[in-house]
């Protein structure tokens, strides 16, 4: 129902995903989901997820190519945000086999974030296997 954009060339615009196709938009209304913009502060993830990742490109998409977090990447991200969706969504990833414990774990240390930071979302990863 909802998906994060990151305008990679230019930031600046991600304020203006929020007020054109965002919660509560004429958008959101019309179609049933929605988008957030999000900024390179937005989010903690791995160092190297940039190299990982995934194109999106059919025929859906008009033609336009989108950059999707790779499943692990993203994963991290989740259980960093921490909010009951995040934790239900990496609940059923691990549920259906998508993610892998041992690249989470390799993920997260490859994540700047202090020790208790670490030890607590690693504590939420072991829970999901």
């Amino acid at each position: 129902m909802e998906t994060d954009i990151y305008p990679k060339n230019k930031p600046e615009l991600a304020g203006k995903v929020d007020g054109a196709i965002g919660e509560g938009s004429s958008f959101h209304a019309e179609f049933g989901y929605y988008a957030q913009g999000v900024g390179p502060e937005t989010a903690v993830l791995p160092r190297g997820r940039g190299k990982r990742l995934v194109k999106v490109n059919n025929e859906n998409t008009s033609g336009v190519t989108g950059l999707c977090l790779e499943v692990h990447d993203l994963a991290i991200f989740r259980y960093v945000a921490g909010r009951p969706k995040d934790l239900e969504f990496t609940r059923e990833l691990a549920r259906h086999k998508m993610i892998d414990r041992n690249t989470l774990i390799t993920r997260l240390n490859d994540t700047k974030m202090s020790k208790a930071d670490r030890s607590r979302i690693k504590s939420r990863i072991q829970a999901n296997f």
